[in-house]
């Protein structure tokens, strides 16, 4: 096949990229910069020059693609007090990208999260966020678009990644916590700790979106999770022990101060199951969980 990826030089699209080439396909990423172009080509992938806000960019590289994998998202200004914005232009570049595979019957794979979802109920596949309107809830309403694309006879499926998304060079969720426990002299965690991530290798999250890309069904949910749900206090004793500070609860009404932009999220219950994906593509997660692959060191170098 020949396949078009957004973000394909980003930290996930840079795994995804050499499994479609190793899988016989033929690739084609998007790159917004020299660097990213180069490293595609060094991949030995196709260029796309241009950014997610360029829509014939997208339409016309979609049409002449086989089937299209969208991971791009403006992570540098969602996390910086624009998510609205971010979303925002995901929506107009999906719906771009829909609109060039519609009546094709080939596919699009978009990259979603588990935003909207009641905390402390193990989320699956079959079930659906709240859309109720808010800046958080836009990124689910455009999950819900893609399903629905699968009616204008596009083979459209969203995988659900993992707020985890781990692995040697994740500059992600872990790396930052790493860093705060560096910075403050405290590994911390909210209330009791108990509260759980779901986690996946960058690998085997790679592995299902070519997956998906080759053979999910119109309108699939699927889940990027390996790890159901690992309680953040033991993640933090990991992070604590390796740099050699203490472990230890974080006032909520601390909590703003001493993990900044985590502040909102690292309280949250998100445990997720990807048994009905495990099942319909028969996708099995070969690398280390998140907490071994946290002993392994490579979080803590300098």
């Amino acid at each position: 096949m020949r396949i078009f990826v957004t973000g394909a030089s980003g930290w996930l699209g840079s795994a995804l990229v050499p499994d479609l080439l190793g899988a016989g396909h033929e690739v084609t990423g998007l790159a917004r910069s020299d660097a990213s172009a180069a490293a595609l080509s060094g991949a030995g992938a196709g260029v796309v020059r241009g950014t997610i806000d360029d829509l014939d960019v997208l339409g016309t590289a979609a049409a002449a693609s086989d089937g299209v994998v969208h991971l791009a998202f403006k992570h540098d200004i969602a996390f910086t007090g624009d998510f609205a914005g971010a979303a925002q232009a995901d929506r107009r570049a999906v719906d771009t990208l829909a609109d060039a595979l519609a009546g094709s019957g080939r596919p699009l794979v978009v990259a979603g999260g588990f935003m909207g979802f009641t905390p402390g109920r193990t989320v699956t596949e079959r079930d659906m966020p709240t859309t109720d309107g808010s800046a958080l809830s836009e990124r689910a309403a455009t999950a819900t678009a893609v399903l629905a694309a699968a009616e204008r006879g596009v083979r459209s499926s969203v995988v659900r990644l993992s707020p985890t998304c781990h692995g040697d060079g994740d500059a992600g969720f872990m790396a930052s916590l790493v860093a705060l426990a560096r910075a403050t002299g405290v590994s911390g965690y909210l209330g009791d700790g108990s509260n759980r991530w779901p986690a996946v290798h960058r690998l085997d999250a790679a592995r299902l979106f070519r997956l998906a890309v080759e053979r999910a069904p119109a309108g699939s949910v699927l889940h990027g999770v390996a790890d159901d749900g690992v309680e953040i206090r033991a993640v933090a004793e990991v992070i604590g022990r390796h740099l050699d500070v203490p472990t230890a609860p974080v006032a909520p009404e601390d909590a703003p101060a001493h993990f900044t932009w985590l502040a909102g999220l690292i309280g949250q219950d998100l445990p997720a199951s990807s048994a009905l994906t495990r099942e319909l593509l028969d996708w099995r997660p070969l690398g280390p969980g998140l907490l071994e692959d946290l002993e392994k060191g490579h979080y803590f170098r300098t």
